[in-house]
């Protein structure tokens, strides 16, 4: 009977949750932004309320410890917590430093240290990056580091705030899958909190969804057939009548056997010819002490274009940006845009200074010369239900994030560049953000967006250009680059290959325009 208030608070972010949590089980949170998944985490550790402050009614133990007696310092040796921002927990300067941190912390023998920082080394792919400092490293390798200081103290607990978020899709799923292993092989109880649902779902063993401050546990399938979030292959499963639903891949294919041949695809519009060169790089090497970030790249983008940079985590994808907004200063060649470049960068809350979500607003509407009130109601489109007197740093990440979109894209200028724009948003805060980028584009803008999320490339981008170590290997239209590959192909495109669909919408289209299919078929 957990429920937890925080201070000044009109209600409760969790209220009366009965829940327990059996050792070996991998749980997947989630819910909608700001539904309250990171305070159920917090919970786990102490955080709440030893570090957040206000009221936590009712008891949580965790392996007989109660947190209450317990503060999270006293919980470390069982209970490994990685948040949403991995900046905010480092404590050293680099990463073989970082990794050896906690363990010294527990006076672990110096031995044992050094075998552990080894196999987690190679775990999480970091060998080739073990003496770089932590602030050089990509968003994506910050975050393995910080995961990987937390499995070398070997807890019995491990909660994870978004884990994969800032991680390109092969590396997202290497890190599931050591995730994986460790609760199969040596019975490590994981708890995740994760928006993309698709990336997770198939290896959960309970679903714990939060909504409207109440906690539902249970069989993912089942909870997803009417939760307010599901990622693509669940909303396929919704559209096409099967039950049970499907939750990876392979299981969806199964289904789609039958129905893909009474499917036909709608001729893809011509592209809509786009304004001039707004954004451009021209032989572009640019170094980060020393060990080259991009290497002779040449780019162009168009006022009314949406392109998509891609590629595996510390490919230069940021890099680029930086360097197009004129904040770093090329080794040679050149880089440049016709007017300002709004930037909204992979840590959001770098961009808010202010004490309430109405003086940012206010504030970004006088820099931005736009009337009064402009930028609270791109707010209020981007994510309803944020309120005025709220405190950007109380603000779930995904807020906090729509606040700073909401800040930066109220103002003027012919670029528009966006780092992780996704990151902490649901997925009808995504369909939202895709609603306002395609009008922003309408209006002449360029939009450059650095991501991950394959999801949102197959919905909005025009155009792809994959990076991989500082160099452009791909530049062409983003359903012919993303259906190529296997890597960065979103959910829909996998399960109905050969044809040429990326979304469910896509699916919805083909449906109506060929024969009437039967639902709830099963497979050939």
């Amino acid at each position: 009977r957990v429920t937890v208030t925080y201070p000044d608070a009109a209600a409760p972010s969790l209220r009366d949750v009965d829940l327990q949590i059996d050792e070996g089980e991998l749980c997947l949170v989630a819910g909608t932004t700001g539904a309250g998944k990171s305070t159920l985490l917090r919970c786990i550790n102490g955080l709440v309320p030893h570090f957040t402050g206000g009221r936590l009614a009712g008891r949580v133990t965790v392996d007989g410890r109660d947190t209450r007696e317990h503060r999270p310092r006293d919980l470390a040796d069982v209970v490994g917590y990685v948040g949403q921002d991995p900046l905010a927990g480092f404590v050293t300067d680099t990463v073989e430093d970082e990794l050896a941190y906690g363990m010294e912390s527990l006076g672990v023998a110096p031995a044992v240290m050094r075998r552990r920082v080894e196999e987690t080394l190679d775990l999480l792919g970091l060998v080739d990056v073990r003496d770089r400092p932590l602030l050089d490293l990509s968003a994506g390798q910050q975050q393995r580091v910080a995961i990987g200081a937390v499995l070398t103290v070997q807890p019995r607990v491990l909660v994870l705030d978004e884990p994969t978020s800032a991680l390109d899709p092969p590396a997202a799923e290497d890190v599931l899958a050591v995730l994986t292993r460790l609760v199969h092989d040596l019975g490590l109880t994981v708890v995740v909190a994760e928006h993309r649902l698709e990336r997770v779902v198939q290896y959960a063993d309970r679903l714990l969804l939060v909504d409207g401050q109440r906690v539902t546990a249970g069989d993912p399938a089942d909870l997803l057939a009417e939760a307010p979030v599901a990622p693509p292959v669940v909303e396929l499963g919704r559209l096409l009548g099967w039950s049970p639903l499907p939750l990876s891949i392979r299981e969806a294919r199964r289904r789609a056997s039958r129905v893909k041949q009474r499917l036909s695809p709608a001729p893809q519009p011509a592209p809509q010819p786009a304004g001039p060169v707004v954004a451009w790089a021209s032989k572009l090497w640019v170094s980060h002490r020393d060990v080259p970030a991009l290497r002779g790249v040449d780019f162009a983008i168009r006022g009314g274009e949406i392109v998509a940079l891609m590629g595996r985590n510390g490919a230069g994808k940021t890099t680029l940006l930086s360097a197009l907004a004129g904040l770093l200063r090329p080794d040679t060649g050149r880089a440049g845009c016709s007017g300002r470049v709004v930037l909204v960068p992979h840590q959001p809350g770098d961009l808010l200074w202010a004490q309430t979500v109405a003086q940012e607003c206010r504030a970004a509407d006088r820099d931005a010369g736009v009337p009064a009130g402009s930028t609270r109601e791109l707010l209020t489109e981007l994510e309803p239900g944020i309120a005025d007197e709220a405190h950007p740093n109380d603000l779930s990440e995904g807020q906090r994030l729509s606040l700073a979109l909401a800040v930066m894209l109220a103002g003027g200028g012919p670029l528009i560049a966006l780092d992780e724009p996704t990151r902490g948003l649901d997925y009808a805060a995504k369909h939202r953000l895709v609603r306002i980028v395609r009008r922003l584009a309408a209006n002449g803008r360029a939009v450059l967006l650095a991501t991950h999320d394959v999801e949102l490339v197959a919905q909005l981008a025009d155009r792809v250009v994959l990076l991989a170590d500082g160099d452009v290997v791909t530049d062409g239209p983003a359903r012919d680059v993303v259906l190529g590959s296997p890597a960065f192909a979103p959910q829909v495109a996998k399960v109905m290959a050969p044809l040429p669909l990326l979304t469910v919408a896509d699916v919805a289209a083909a449906r109506s325009a060929g024969e009437p299919a039967a639902v709830g078929e099963a497979p050939a």
